[in-house]
């Protein structure tokens, strides 16, 4: 792959990444952890046997940085220091929406962070249409039950 293909392909995915980076990371880590993850896959580009699934392999490559985030920072730092490090408190509503499960957590990121729509976040994980409507449709059900909001249905 080409530089400058890497680089569509870095611009069709990044918005994908970050969503699955919010998902799972603290409040700030996401952006850093983003460059991370793209110069992996840049180095690793060998490792892609197929260019069409470069968005499943980029994820994957994501969701093992966030594990790699936690697996250096519990050794390496007493939790003081990593709340030194936040400029300000995390948001309530992104802290819930880490706890969901995964599939609901990604997809809620996807909609509500980086504003994707229905289809595209399909086309972007692979996921049917149908399925990526019933994961937002229980993920917000379930998000509005964690945080205590009433719906009138």
């Amino acid at each position: 792959m080409t530089r400058s293909a890497f680089e569509n392909q870095y611009n069709r995915y990044s918005r994908y990444v970050y969503a699955i980076l919010i998902a799972r990371l603290p409040h700030g880590q996401a952006e850093d952890v983003l460059q991370e993850v793209f110069l992996e896959a840049w180095k690793r580009l060998g490792d892609l046997r197929d260019d069409a699934s470069f968005g499943q392999w980029v994820a994957a490559i994501a969701r093992n940085k966030t594990v790699d985030y936690f697996r250096r920072l519990k050794p390496l730092q007493p939790l003081e220091d990593v709340h030194a490090r936040r400029s300000h408190e995390p948001d309530p509503i992104l802290e819930a929406l880490q706890k969901l499960p995964e599939a609901y957590r990604e997809t809620l990121a996807m909609r509500f962070v980086e504003g994707l729509s229905g289809p595209e976040i399909a086309e972007l994980t692979g996921h049917t249409h149908g399925s990526v409507r019933v994961n937002l449709s229980r993920g917000m059900a379930l998000l509005r039950e964690r945080l205590g909001v009433k719906t009138n249905a």
